[in-house]
């Protein structure tokens, strides 16, 4: 029994002896009140024995009874388990608790389900082959628009033989949409986990663990359910912000999705229009649907541009006032609320790079990565640098010099609407998309900047209505990126056979590993130097009132288990640590 703690010293668990009154009701995965230390706490079953012949029963403590009549996981899923304790170096408790729903979960009424009518669907293949409980792997189906049929057509085989399905979106927003159009023709077999209260959310969890053929949908922490014979896990843009905690443990949906896929056997479907760098370095098979993958996308070269031009070209400022004209609608595009966390030079418009560590700093005089001292621009000389990218209220401002009172925000009505990334959800397809810097995201600070940027512009093109001649105009002072390329042809696989090989170069994922460490309350810098030994490291830093470093290695295993140790006593000791397992940026 693993006691509901979350510290390393748990991980072992303890043995108690369970009373004949009571074994009928204990598993693997059941969740039991102990006795330890004084106190009755709560834990979580990991293994029965019927007999022990290095302890003495005598010696035990009693199990003093089981909190919930359903397991919180299953045997089955031990293994994924303790991968994610162990690759997120997080206490195994704080995992299995993530198996669980919100409040205990009581035992349900089954619920009559209806029949499901037959649907064909992108991979005929993969579907019978989950139907019939036989292992295949993953695939990825690039597709522009209509996942919500696609997902109906991959589904229906497997629920239709009774087995279940997971399907989950990057926020509640989409997972709430989906569960709409599939309940049309599912009907009550959708199981609906978006942004309900704990009750509904335990409902749901407890139908899901005991009720055969029925399709959870739902977002990241749905991955961890205890879903009965699930057959077929669908990922819808994987690599999208919400499909990562990001807090530690920093899971990621598709990484543990895989491991699930892998020890338990559901097949796992990713959907979207860009897919990850490792889909090409696990060769993972591709079915792209007919049809462009997201709108026509035009650039427009800044570099020619005359001074005090302002944030706007020549040729954006015409397209807007013409869709305008024409009673469309404008959706501009800047990446963030504020400024990038990078900058260029004001004289020759290059990319500030630390000259030590590589990373793209900020305006400031010091790397915030390596703390080497920056200086002057190595092209130009110039000692002046700008942030990238603009924030929504800058820009928002400039529009309205431009049309008047017509710019507003997502809900606001006005045919002119100014967003972040977070807008796109609830943003209706608009005439004509402007982003404002491309490459304040193309040249983020992180390895995956490209990658995400190219995801990124791609949701941003697919705004567009594309019956009614919608487009995207991209502003940049570096047209010919291949991220750029990508974009302009609809096709991002090029792209990222191209940035698998530049990450082999350098050992980073997927080709190796990367992790984050930051410790706040501590003030001796070498306090990792060992643990760290034989990891490529960067830093220490400091990152406001905490130290960072970045560590790097083919295989990080053997430095985390040392971690496991070190964070211990540091958390003893009062002391905040956080660790960013794959980070998503620095």
């Amino acid at each position: 029994m693993v006691p509901d703690l979350p510290a390393f010293a748990m991980d072992d668990g303890f043995a108690y002896r369970v009373p004949e009154i009571i074994a009928g009701e204990i598993s693997v995965g059941s969740v039991v009140r102990v006795p330890l230390a004084g106190r009755r706490i709560r834990g979580y079953v990991v293994g029965v024995e019927r007999s022990a012949p290095d302890i003495d029963p005598r010696d035990l403590k009693d199990v003093r009874s089981v909190a919930s009549p359903i397991p919180v996981f299953r045997e089955s899923m031990l293994p994924t388990l303790r991968w994610a304790a162990d690759h997120y170096v997080a206490p195994i408790a704080k995992i299995l608790a993530k198996t669980g729903p919100p409040n205990l979960p009581k035992l349900l009424p089954p619920i009559e389900l209806p029949g499901v009518p037959p649907v064909s669907g992108p991979v005929p293949e993969v579907s019978e082959k989950a139907a019939g409980g036989h292992p295949v792997g993953t695939v990825q189906i690039l597709a522009g628009a209509g996942w919500s049929e696609l997902i109906r057509g991959t589904i229906t085989p497997p629920v239709s033989a009774g087995r279940s399905v997971l399907v989950i979106a990057p926020t509640a927003v989409e997972a709430g949409r989906l569960a709409d159009r599939l309940v049309g023709d599912l009907g009550s077999r959708v199981l609906a986990v978006g942004e309900k209260d704990n009750a509904a959310v335990t409902a749901a969890w407890s139908r899901a663990a005991t009720q055969s053929g029925v399709v959870v949908v739902g977002t990241l922490r749905t991955v961890w359910w205890p879903v009965k014979d699930l057959s077929m896990i669908v990922l819808v843009e994987e690599d999208r912000p919400g499909m990562k905690e990001r807090q530690t443990p920093t899971v990621a949906a598709g990484a543990l999705a895989r491991m699930r896929s892998a020890t338990e056997g559901p097949h796992v479907v990713l959907l979207g229009r860009v897919p990850g760098v490792h889909i090409v370095q696990d060769r993972t098979p591709l079915k792209r649907v007919p049809g462009r993958l997201w709108g026509s996308v035009e650039m427009v070269d800044r570099t020619d541009d005359p001074p005090g031009e302002g944030m706007f070209s020549r040729r954006v400022k015409v397209a807007i006032t013409a869709t305008l004209r024409r009673e469309g609608r404008v959706f501009v595009f800047t990446h963030r609320r504020g400024y990038a966390p990078a900058a260029r030079c004001v004289g020759c418009r290059k990319l500030r790079i630390c000259p030590a560590c590589g990373s793209r700093p900020d305006s400031r005089p010091f790397c915030p990565r390596c703390e080497a001292e920056l200086g002057l621009c190595p092209e130009c000389g110039g000692c002046r640098f700008e942030p990238l990218g603009a924030a929504v209220g800058r820009v928002t401002e400039e529009l309205r010099r431009m049309v008047a009172d017509g710019v507003g925000d997502v809900g606001s009505g006005r045919r002119v609407i100014v967003g972040t990334e977070r807008d796109l959800v609830a943003l209706e397809p608009v005439n004509l998309t402007v982003v404002v810097d491309a490459d304040g995201l193309v040249r983020g600070t992180n390895y995956r900047a490209t990658e995400e940027a190219l995801a990124l512009l791609a949701r941003v093109a697919a705004t567009v209505r594309r019956r009614a001649g919608g487009r995207t105009m991209v502003q940049t002072a570096d047209p010919s990126h291949p991220v750029y390329t990508a974009l302009r042809r609809g096709d991002p696989v090029p792209y990222l056979s191209d940035e698998l090989m530049a990450r082999r170069r350098f050992l980073l994922p997927p080709c190796g590993e990367v992790m984050v460490v930051e410790v706040e309350g501590v003030e001796d810098r070498t306090v990792l130097d060992r643990v760290l030994e034989g990891s490529t490291v960067f830093g220490p830093a400091r990152a406001g009132d905490r130290i960072r470093w970045i560590v790097q290695g083919h295989d990080l295993r053997e430095t985390k288990e040392r971690l496991r140790a070190t964070i211990g006593r540091l958390r003893d000791r009062g002391c905040k640590v956080r660790l960013d397992v794959d980070p998503r940026e620095f």
